[in-house]
């Protein structure tokens, strides 16, 4: 077995994997869900995939994998601003006199 064909079955393992945390974070809330490590998983997988295809030379699998990336990244962005907004920081107050 050589060294790619190794990448491309870790790499599949991998965008697999992503479903079988979805799931367990489904299951555990009682309800469809999407959880942060979904897009990780996807990002990592997907890039780790469209190395392979390059490698393949395989246009339509290129083509695929980059689209993919593009909008696991940007599931990523928008989690995160998001965090970024509903984090709200308190500012200390003086204690007012006669209270």
């Amino acid at each position: 077995m050589n060294y790619w064909m190794i990448l491309g079955l870790l790499a599949q393992g991998l965008f697999f994997g992503r479903f079988f945390i979805q799931w367990i974070a489904s299951e555990r809330k009682g309800e469809s869900t999407v959880p942060v490590a979904f897009w990780f998983f996807s990002v990592l997988g997907g890039g780790l995939l469209l190395l392979y295809a390059i490698h393949q030379r395989d246009i339509v699998f290129i083509l695929g994998q980059a689209g993919g990336l593009v909008i696991y990244a940007r599931n990523l962005m928008l989690i995160y601003q998001k965090k970024q907004r509903d984090t709200v920081v308190v500012q200390p107050t003086e204690p007012t006199e006669g209270v």
